[in-house]
């Protein structure tokens, strides 16, 4: 193979083609047709099934929750709305006969343990092994559901949801009281028709770490749906650093700037920069914003100033996890992102997320360095 072959084949070369693209120059436009259509398992999660997920054998409660949850599928081969002798709802919901009565027993699951330790792996494969067609299965964060319900209304994402078999919800946000109502009366809706629910959860502000499992926060929260769901505890420890290297240190500017240039796809962008850019893009436009990228190579990474930014950084790292886009940086750590006042405040949670996920996405990123 010839050197040029070689360079094409890895993604790189020793000349860029072109400059590296910019997240600062995107401002994605999301149909209300796409944000349904993407309800979906992320692409990080599009091979997982129950037997890809290993199990800690320290653990007991991951090999029952894989257990139960398999049994949950299979069950929910049965008829619904959307069965023999019912018109195929179109996305917008209208031509359905009306739907039965709500099965008894519990229509839902409900994850329960910290984060890293296989909620979305397991929520995920819950959604490919329930038997029905992907337009019958939808899967998003809590974020994209309430998304959703912006874009659509309602009463409009009622209709389109309420046809579907199994409603997946991954982090369901219990820090912000007026869209957890919002969801909560949603989801009741949605159960009325016979769509069976699986959720995971983060932990509600003020509980700093104490309370790690969340499930008595979720039902209490969620109230009058709380009959309908059963809480698997999951215990364990972040699998993204079990016995994985620390992440790599910050490499300089100049680094960073040369895999930018020698890698096709890849994004080049001041990190203050960016954090202002992303104050003027809608969150729920952060996955159309890395559409297409194979790197995000960030230049100065500093502490984030606010909370609003930390926030909205939450977001961005998360898309980029779940598309599994390598992030190279200069400047300081990610460990290093939030101000200990926000690692012990009501969102921490989400910051030791966010921070895991984007040490992930650096080791992953390492050999765009070495490879130039």
């Amino acid at each position: 193979m010839s050197s040029s072959s070689s360079s094409a084949a890895s993604g790189t070369s020793p000349i860029a083609d072109a400059a590296p693209l910019s997240l600062c120059a995107r401002a994605p436009h999301v149909p209300a047709e796409r944000l349904v259509a993407e309800m979906v398992p992320p692409p990080r999660f599009d091979a997982v099934r129950f037997d890809t997920y290993v199990p800690d054998p320290n653990q007991p409660s991951q090999t029952e929750a894989v257990r139960v949850l398999e049994g949950f599928a299979a069950g929910l081969g049965g008829a619904h709305a959307s069965g023999a002798g019912s018109v195929r709802r179109g996305l917008f919901g209208f031509g359905r006969s009306k739907a039965p009565k709500t099965p008894a027993g519990p229509r839902g699951v409900y994850l329960d343990g910290g984060y890293g330790v296989g909620k979305t792996h397991l929520l995920a494969s819950l959604w490919h092994a329930t038997p029905a067609e992907p337009a019958l299965k939808a899967f998003g964060t809590f974020v994209e559901l309430t998304n959703l319900v912006g874009a659509l209304g309602f009463q409009q994402t009622v209709r389109t949801l309420s046809g579907h078999r199994l409603l997946c919800i991954d982090e369901f946000e219990l820090d912000d009281p007026g869209d957890t109502v919002l969801v909560s009366t949603l989801l009741g809706r949605l159960v009325e028709a016979g769509v069976a629910l699986a959720a995971t959860s983060n932990t509600l502000p003020g509980k700093l770490g104490e309370g790690r499992f969340a499930s008595a926060d979720f039902l209490r929260e969620i109230q009058g749906l709380s009959a309908h769901f059963r809480a698997l505890r999951i215990d364990g420890e972040d699998y993204r650093h079990r016995g994985l290297p620390e992440a790599p240190a910050p490499y300089s500017d100049a680094e960073v700037t040369k895999a930018a240039h020698a890698t096709a796809g890849a994004s080049l962008d001041d990190f203050p920069r960016l954090i202002e850019h992303l104050a003027k893009v809608h969150p729920s436009r952060y996955g159309a914003l890395t559409d297409g990228l194979t790197a995000v190579c960030l230049t100065d990474v500093q502490p984030v100033p606010d909370q609003s930014t930390a926030l909205r950084l939450v977001v961005l790292a998360d898309r980029l996890y779940d598309r599994e886009v390598p992030v190279l940086a200069s400047g300081q750590p990610f460990d290093r992102l939030f101000s200990e006042e926000m690692l012990n405040g009501g969102y921490r949670k989400k910051y030791f997320r966010a921070i895991s996920r984007l040490t992930a996405l650096a080791r992953d990123a390492r050999g765009l360095v070495e490879g130039v």
